[in-house]
C-alpha cells in the first residue's frame, strides 16, 4: 500500500511541475514590450520547399532593447523570412537592408499594457485551477486506497502532503505571475 501512496504523491508532484512549465512556456509568449528571440519562435520559413522554423534557417538576436536582428545564412533566405514574419500577424514589421532584417519593437501603450497584465492574471489562474484539480484527483485515488484496506493514518499524511505540495506550487504560480507583471507594467 506505501508504494501506492508514493505513487500518487509523486504522479501529483510531478503532474504539477509540467503545469508550472506549461505557465512559464505562456509567460514567456507574453510580449512585455521588450525585444526577446522567443517572439520569433512559432515562425516557420518556406525554405526550399520545406517549411523551417525561423531560427533553423537565420540567426535572431536581440541587439538592444527594442529591436529583434535577423541574419539569414543565405541572403536569398531575406524575402522569404520577411513574408514568413508578415504572414505570422504577430504585429511586427520587418525592414531589411539587403543583409540585415530588423524588427523594431514598439512600445505598448497604458491600455496594452493593462490588457497583458489581465491576460498574465488568466493564465495564472488557469495554472492555480490545473493545480487544484490535481490535488483533488490524488485526494480521490487515497480515498479508494482507504477503502482497499488503507490505514486513516497514512490516508490523512498523504493528504496533509499533497495539500503542502499544492501550497507549494500555488505560491511559485503566484510568484511568477507578480514578477511578469511587473515586468510588462515597467516602461
Amino acid at each position: 500500500m506505501n508504494d501506492e501512496v508514493e505513487l500518487i504523491l509523486e504522479d501529483a508532484e510531478e503532474k504539477m511541475q509540467r503545469t508550472t512549465n506549461h505557465l512559464d512556456t505562456e509567460l514567456q509568449n507574453i510580449r512585455a514590450g521588450r525585444a526577446s528571440v522567443n517572439m520569433l519562435d512559432g515562425i516557420q520559413v518556406d525554405y526550399y520547399g520545406s517549411m523551417t522554423p525561423l531560427n533553423q534557417v537565420a540567426n535572431v538576436n536581440t541587439p538592444d532593447a527594442r529591436t529583434l536582428a535577423i541574419q539569414p545564412w543565405e541572403k536569398t533566405m531575406i524575402d522569404p523570412i520577411e513574408k514568413a514574419i508578415l504572414a505570422a500577424n504577430i504585429g511586427l514589421t520587418p525592414m531589411n537592408n539587403g543583409e540585415i532584417i530588423r524588427i523594431n519593437i514598439p512600445m505598448l501603450t497604458e491600455q496594452r499594457r493593462q490588457d497583458l497584465v489581465k491576460q498574465v492574471k488568466n493564465e495564472g489562474e488557469n495554472s492555480k485551477v490545473s493545480v487544484r484539480n490535481i490535488r483533488r484527483d490524488a485526494n480521490e485515488h487515497l480515498k479508494k486506497l482507504l477503502k482497499e484496506g488503507l490505514s486513516e493514518d497514512l490516508e490523512k499524511d498523504a493528504e496533509l502532503s499533497i495539500q503542502e505540495l499544492t501550497d507549494n506550487f500555488i505560491k511559485e504560480i503566484e510568484d511568477k505571475i507578480v514578477i511578469k507583471e511587473k515586468d510588462i507594467m515597467t516602461i
